[in-house]
């Protein structure tokens, strides 16, 4: 029987020489991306990677074909970022990026005009004045309100809370993003404390109706389950609810809320941070129209539509790996009037200044059928 450790010191001198065979081939490729450049040839050729793919799988035998595929992927996308590389590819959005980076605002504004949904003490607003020292905030309706007043110049920022530690994404607001013209500029972590608020004289006991928002609701569901013979009411948002509760003057109602709201519209706290989880945070996103890049920003989101056949996804994902460049977040969401098709929403940890982004964003179209950058940024803490 063959002892394990010489098994393993056999797969050592294999592997040095695939890593020798590796550098033999980045070498011709770093040649090859030469000669792309010189005669103005596209660096990915989707022809030619069909083919070496299909010829990697028929070189082994069947049991392998899979993995052999997978390899000869990898190597080729090692080899494609390389050359993205030497060539400082640059695409209409790369440049864009690479400007707004040239002429990148010292300080982010601490004055502003600002859209948020909700009314005053509403979680939004509350993100507002963390974003923010003096905001002048104009309250809307609705999240595709905040859009618009972006889009049509109302407002310089909008604010829209887009995804919370225990409920998920607002699903919502990420279908909006898909409409609509904006870049993110900052983001900002908000811990969110919900608290049972209710109508002076009002005993916990005495509740039966609970208003909030379809978020904070699935966030208390818990506590909520615990209030005998408890009926929901959906609102727009927490402080709608607060002030709801007030002006029903009622006994048998409460909001979940905020606590800012308990003094704003004149509500007691029966109970206080009912959320299920105490580590319950919400990130919100600040957006505006034009591209702007401020200082710190080491985040960027995206959002990419593949082709619908079988490692498309992976291509995109493989670009990431091969630059070196982390993913925050995956998120899918079907595309409206588009049966079967999802749209795939990413968050990236890197630099807007490295040059591996700048790689990216010149390079993924090569790998994708569409694709939307919406800003870089730094989050606030």
């Amino acid at each position: 029987m063959t002892d394990l450790t010489e098994l393993r010191e056999r797969i050592n001198r294999i592997d040095s020489q695939i890593l020798d065979l590796f550098q033999q081939r980045m070498a011709v490729a770093a040649d090859i991306a030469e000669c792309k450049a010189a005669a103005g040839r596209p660096v990915y050729d989707r022809r030619r990677e069909r083919e070496n793919i299909q010829r990697a799988a028929d070189a082994v035998p069947p049991e392998l074909s899979g993995y052999a595929a997978v390899l000869e992927s990898v190597l080729m996308e090692a080899a494609r970022a390389s050359e993205y590389r030497r060539i400082g590819r640059r695409d209409e959005m790369a440049g864009r990026i690479a400007a707004a980076l040239a002429s990148q605002p010292t300080v982010f504004p601490q004055q502003a005009f600002v859209a948020c949904q909700g009314v005053e003490g509403a979680y939004q607003q509350i993100a507002v004045d963390k974003l923010f020292r003096h905001a002048q905030i104009s309250f809307f309706d609705t999240f595709e309100g905040v859009f618009r007043a972006i889009e049509e110049g109302l407002c310089k920022f909008g604010v829209i809370p887009v995804e919370n530690s225990t409920a998920g994404s607002v699903t919502h607001v990420y279908d909006l993003m898909m409409r609509h013209d904006f870049h993110i500029v900052r983001s900002c972590r908000l811990r969110i404390d919900h608290n049972l608020l209710v109508n002076p004289g009002t005993r916990r006991e005495d509740v039966r109706i609970v208003y909030s928002h379809e978020q904070a609701i699935a966030q208390c569901a818990g506590y909520i389950a615990q209030i005998p013979d408890c009926r929901v009411h959906v609102c727009e948002n927490t402080a709608t609810a607060a002030e709801r509760v007030a002006r029903s003057g009622r006994t048998d109602v409460a909001a979940l809320a905020s606590r800012d709201c308990a003094s704003l519209y004149g509500l007691e706290i029966a109970d206080r941070s009912v959320q299920d989880q105490s580590n319950n945070y919400t990130r919100f996103a600040c957006i505006q129209r034009g591209l702007s890049i401020y200082p710190g920003a080491d985040r960027s989101s995206l959002m990419v539509v593949t082709s619908h056949e079988p490692g498309a996804l992976f291509k995109v994902l493989a670009r990431f790996y091969a630059l070196d460049i982390n993913l925050l977040k995956l998120e899918s969401r079907p595309i409206p009037d588009r049966d079967f098709e999802f749209m795939f929403y990413f968050d990236i940890e890197c630099p807007a200044a490295a040059p591996q982004f700048l790689t990216l964003v010149g390079s993924l179209s090569d790998v994708c059928e569409e694709w939307r950058y919406l800003g870089s940024y730094a989050e606030a803490l």
